[in-house]
């Protein structure tokens, strides 16, 4: 029923690779040598011209304090060992007026050394900690938003998701696709605001619409579901004195029926891609964001639309359509998306994101969330 084709998040470039997310980064020992042996030389050979061997020599003091910032513990130690003997040399082979200079020079040089590589293994440690911990948070985004591609009986669900701060791997924005015995329903949404609050509530919204889409046979009881999700998220959020927020968010539900169903709640409408022609669908009937039902009368209902085969389905988040040029214009979504012949997932999903961060000179206002679904074809009516 449902079979994940990559273990990695998409981007418009590709698959991030976690493994450089989580790993500490030194320069190769190759590099160091060859920087360290450059430094030496050209402090020798300028003391040497202006006479001032012994002053400038301390510079090369300072260098294991460079290496600690960057370097790993041995490769510190290293530079440090070198330095000491580079300035310690001296001491041994040569006498005069200023041994006394180069003795203290010496001790300098070995006592920096020391600390150097005592701050590098702080440092180390410290980086390995961080590392540990962003492990622990890519596992959790993997968990809380799967990865994509998606396929199902019934449909290819391919998209991109970007956090606008890269430190937090999940932002406010959240999306779904679950196979269950109605047809799959795929889930994307943004929560009001910003910070660990939002995403705690992106976390609660996506955990009830996982348990919601296997127990409710209608779209409209899985709707409310996700309501109620909401409701008591802000309960519990007035009881810490935290500010009650609301969801935009958008159910699409797709079968091996001709029409499609779709619940919007106060989010912006998908786009049907058929032919060349860019339309939007299920606008007809608009909703109040999750959180604020009680305040209309009227119940949330849903919208039919038609999804022939060949077609692609767009659902997206305000970080596409509110995406901004230098000189304050909108990303014209529905202007870009007309004319397009190649509308299979991947691509699509690759030469939109491209086409915005262009739009934007690659500066990134909000968190952006978006998915192409294409119906499988063996499901096509």
């Amino acid at each position: 029923m449902f079979r994940p084709l990559r273990a990695a998040m998409s981007s418009a470039h590709g698959s991030t690779d976690h493994d450089d997310i989580t790993a500490i980064r030194t320069p190769a020992t190759r590099d160091v040598v060859l920087a360290t042996l450059a430094t030496t030389a050209a402090v020798v050979v300028l003391g040497l011209l202006t006479g001032t061997a012994v002053l400038l020599l301390g510079l090369l003091v300072f260098l294991p304090a460079f290496a600690a910032a960057l370097c790993s513990p041995r490769q510190t130690a290293m530079v440090s060992a070198w330095v000491s003997l580079v300035v310690i040399a001296p001491v041994v082979l040569q006498s005069g007026e200023r041994i006394l200079d180069r003795v203290i020079l010496a001790l300098f040089a070995v006592g920096f050394g020391t600390l150097a590589v005592y701050g590098a293994r702080m440092r180390i440690a410290r980086e390995g900690a961080l590392v540990r911990l962003r492990s622990t948070a890519a596992a959790m985004q993997r968990q809380i938003l799967r990865p994509l591609p998606l396929l199902t009986d019934d449909v290819l669900v391919d998209g991109v998701y970007e956090p606008l701060q890269e430190d937090k791997l999940v932002g406010g924005d959240i999306y779904d696709v679950v196979a269950t015995p109605w047809g799959t329903r795929v889930l994307i949404g943004d929560v009001q605001g910003k910070g660990l609050a939002a995403i705690g509530m992106a976390i609660d919204v996506v955990g009830a619409f996982r348990e919601a889409a296997h127990r409710e046979p209608t779209v409209t009881a899985l709707v409310d579901a996700l309501e109620a999700a909401v409701v008591r998220h802000n309960d519990y959020a007035g009881q810490r004195g935290e500010p009650e927020r609301f969801v935009t968010a958008l159910v699409l539900v797709v079968d091996a029926g001709t029409d499609t169903q779709v619940v919007g709640c106060g989010h912006i409408p998908p786009y049907l891609l058929h032919d060349g022609v860019a339309t939007a669908v299920g606008a007809g009937e608009e909703h109040v964001p999750l959180g604020l039902a009680n305040l209309v009368d009227e119940p949330r209902t849903v919208s039919w639309f038609a999804f022939p085969a060949g077609a692609t389905l767009l659902l997206c988040t305000d970080g596409l359509t509110e995406a901004r040029s230098r000189d304050g214009a909108f990303y014209p979504l529905e202007e870009r998306l007309g004319g397009r012949v190649d509308n299979t997932a991947g691509r699509l999903i690759g030469s939109l994101v491209d086409d915005v961060r262009d739009f934007t000179a690659g500066v990134q206002q909000d968190d952006l969330a978006v998915l192409a679904v294409r119906r499988a074809p063996h499901r096509a009516p």
